[in-house]
């Protein structure tokens, strides 16, 4: 990541623009969604920033920027489409103290503008660097469907309400209130009464979730898949969304971990040949010990945790000890393995079962009937003649 995301204040901050053409029209309608101090600097201007400047929307100085015009400004835009005075402008304002963009280069720019959705206060800022703006306009224009545009006003009652709801104890109590007013009991309200209404359905959910009892520790056992965080179902990502703790596998992949919310505790549960592990019993006393303390556990294995995952051993741990708990099944590696060489695990004339084999047992190895194993299968005599395995062909 070359570039870091930050939101910067600039209520009631200098912001400089060199320029009066199509560049900087486009930087100014964004920037006057801002509480900044807008100065425009240019010889000759379009008509609406003309406008802007009759309004009091910004300051426009008719003639080109000068040394000392950008001092005490927190943001510089050098927008005059002329490479050379580009570069002037932009050095006077790095010299004065400012972070310096230039519109259209990327290179010699300090910091760059993402694209915006905006439902004020809530804003989402997505860039790529540069390397794929028509990637970010798309993304832009799918976010802007999705979010509604009563988002905003929900933001701003939910803001208004804060040092209110700080009566609840911080942690899972308070995120399950913020949750319930944004995701249900607000929604309702405004859809039905506007603002009155959500402000009124906020004061009948904090009372109800002050009486509401403490909320008890849970344990889900989530099937991560084999890796790819695409492949993870909606009830596991939704599980990570809501974990307190996150007691995971040495094979559960960086990006399926970014998924959990930043606040969850991450705790390595790995078992290594011939490495550092985690005993059983450990794994098992930390999934009781996190339930017990009211958070929600999330076990995270690789692949479907029904599958070689030593589940029953940690359900009986979490039933012993009165927790709840429920499995959430992933997709097990056996089948992404074959799918990922555009192979099936059962295939008509080829084969008609498919087993599971683990490598090793709690001894360190694996006591198979090796022979009943290699034992081909039996087919009817009318499916052999027409359809033989290669391995037998010529022989009946």
């Amino acid at each position: 990541m070359q570039h870091f995301p930050i939101f910067v204040n600039l209520a009631g901050q200098r912001v400089v623009l060199s320029g009066g053409g199509d560049a900087a029209l486009a930087k100014l309608r964004l920037l006057m969604k801002t509480e900044a101090a807008l100065v425009v600097y240019a010889a000759d201007a379009a008509p609406e920033i003309a406008a802007w400047a009759e309004e009091g929307r910004l300051v426009w100085v008719r003639r080109a920027l000068a040394a000392g015009d950008v001092a005490g400004a927190r943001l510089f835009y050098a927008a005059d489409e002329d490479q050379a005075e580009d570069a002037r402008t932009a050095a006077i304002a790095t010299a004065e103290g400012a972070l310096a963009n230039i519109v259209d280069n990327l290179h010699d720019s300090q910091f760059i503008t993402p694209a915006i959705v905006d439902r004020d206060p809530v804003t989402v800022a997505i860039g790529t660097e540069g390397a794929a703006p028509v990637l970010a306009r798309a993304i832009k224009a799918d976010l802007e469907a999705r979010l509604p545009v009563r988002l905003g006003a929900l933001a701003r009652i939910g803001k208004a309400f804060r040092k209110v709801a700080d009566i609840l104890p911080m942690g899972r109590v308070r995120r399950d209130f913020w949750a319930d007013y944004y995701f249900g009991a607000g929604p309702r309200a405004f859809d039905e009464g506007g603002e009155a209404a959500t402000e009124t359905a906020l004061d009948h959910l904090l009372r109800a979730h002050l009486t509401r009892q403490t909320r008890k520790g849970h344990v889900a056992f989530v099937g991560a898949g084999p890796g790819d965080p695409e492949l993870l179902t909606l009830k596991a990502r939704r599980a990570l969304d809501e974990a307190d703790v996150v007691i995971h596998d040495r094979l559960i992949s960086p990006e399926i971990l970014e998924l959990a919310r930043r606040e969850a505790v991450l705790v390595d549960a790995g078992k290594e040949g011939f490495g550092p592990s985690m005993a059983q019993g450990d794994i098992n006393d930390l999934i009781v010990e996190h339930a017990r303390q009211g958070s929600q556990v999330v076990r995270l294995k690789s692949g479907d945790s029904t599958v070689f995952g030593r589940l029953d051993e940690e359900i009986d741990a979490a039933e012993e000890a009165g927790i709840s708990w429920n499995i959430v099944p992933g997709i097990t590696s056996a089948s992404a393995a074959v799918a990922s060489i555009g192979q099936s695990l059962t295939k008509r004339g080829r084969n008609s079962s498919v087993r599971f084999l683990t490598g090793h047992d709690t001894r360190g190895f694996a006591d198979h009937d090796w022979r009943a194993l290699a034992r081909a299968a039996k087919w009817p005599r009318s499916i052999w003649a027409r359809n033989p395995p290669a391995s037998f062909r010529g022989v009946c």
